[in-house]
């Protein structure tokens, strides 16, 4: 399938989700996460805000756990740069310093930007993804491009409420693959 149709088909499929059905597979997806992701060595994970609304992954299960569990560990957030067209990426200070943005996204107004050259793990967010580990995100490119200012070195972990499809057939040379996934089943390795 392509970017297109597996879009439109996993962004229904999220709104077909019961509230029960999301608050599971979240649970479920979390607990992989931290079952399955070394921590130990990592001191900055960057992560996405989630749009809950749009049934995105709850990362805010996942933070909260990092800043009970992980002190040593930074967070980064995003925030979209409408004069670049890419993520300005800053540390997370807490619940004061987002503000929604014209999206309906949580996005930091201020703080201390995070270099991408600092960040161990980058959460990524994706609609789909296939068993090679390319991912189809909303079409506007922002993470393949943050992803590929990141050093050489850093994780690139995709977070899905939905297992692999067996293969995205329209992937380009820009995109940038995921080295795992983790899903509510488990995690896969690319």
């Amino acid at each position: 399938m392509t970017k297109k149709e597996l879009r439109k088909k996993y962004l229904q499929q999220r709104q077909s989700l019961t509230e029960n059905e999301y608050l599971s597979l979240n649970r479920q997806l979390c607990e992989q996460f931290f079952a399955n992701i070394d921590l130990s060595f990592v001191k900055v994970v960057h992560t996405f805000i989630p749009v809950i609304e749009k049934r995105e992954v709850d990362t805010w299960l996942i933070i909260d756990r990092i800043r009970r569990e992980f002190p040593h560990i930074r967070l980064s957030i995003p925030k979209v740069n409408p004069q670049t067209n890419q993520l300005d990426n800053y540390f997370f200070e807490g619940l004061h310093q987002l503000k929604k943005n014209n999206w309906g996204i949580l996005e930091p107004q201020q703080g201390t930007p995070t270099p991408p050259e600092k960040i161990d793990l980058v959460l990524v967010p994706l609609l789909a993804f296939d068993k090679q580990g390319n991912r189809v995100g909303y079409g506007k490119g922002y993470y393949d491009k943050f992803l590929s200012a990141c050093r050489p070195g850093c994780k690139k972990t995709g977070l899905s409420l939905f297992e692999a499809v067996n293969k995205i057939d329209d992937v380009h040379e820009w995109d940038v693959p995921l080295d795992h996934c983790v899903s509510p089943s488990g995690i896969q390795m690319f």
